[in-house]
């Protein structure tokens, strides 16, 4: 009968900690992918907000100038009351006529960019909650990003050391980033000091 070769402990030990080095490599290139996807997720909400806040700035450039013109005719149309109050029965039928129809024209225009002012303010607005909902999903996405960057180091510390509890360790710092960093793109739940 031929002899069977018993494997010394020494050997398993060494196989073992191949097994553990190449698991932890491979979930280690696991954790760089999910940092990769939740920091995509996080320059993104930090160009939506740039850019929503960019527009918001414009919309309310944009009204003010609407409001200027308002006032203008407001004051123009306050003044041709004043002078066809004041100086209407010396003018001539044509020049009251004329002044009044002018007046309604003035009075027309005041209410059309008052009407224009509104919906441009609804839309600026509108920028402005925009800007907001990626304001509160940012601070998620980098809180997730930090963890699983800890996450890489404390596996690749762990492939060092071969100290398991540094890797569980890494398991937990991964989940924790992953959570943060998936709750950046759904809002889920929102932690209090975010």
């Amino acid at each position: 009968m031929p002899e069977v070769e018993l494997p010394k402990p020494e050997e398993l030990e060494e196989l073992r900690e191949k097994a553990f080095t190449r698991r932890t490599a491979l979930l280690t290139a696991v954790y760089a992918v999910f940092l990769a996807v939740v920091s995509l997720g996080g320059n993104n909400a930090a160009k939506e907000m740039s850019l929503s806040q960019q527009q918001a700035s414009d919309q309310w450039a944009f009204y003010q100038a609407k409001a200027l013109r308002e006032t203008i005719y407001h004051v123009e149309k306050l003044r041709l009351e004043d002078e066809l109050g004041t100086t209407g029965a010396g003018l001539g039928e044509a020049a009251r006529a004329h002044k009044a129809q002018f007046l309604q024209t003035v009075a027309a225009g005041e209410t059309r960019y008052g009407g224009e002012k509104k919906a441009i303010e609804e839309k600026a607005r509108e920028l402005e909650r925009e800007r907001d909902r990626y304001r509160v999903r940012d601070p998620y996405f980098d809180f997730g990003e930090v963890l699983l960057q800890i996450a890489i180091v404390l596996a690749s510390m762990s492939i060092l050391t071969r100290a398991r509890p540094v890797f569980h360790a890494s398991l937990v710092s991964a989940a924790l980033g992953l959570v943060l960093g998936l709750n950046g793109f759904s809002l889920l739940f929102r932690l209090p000091f975010l």
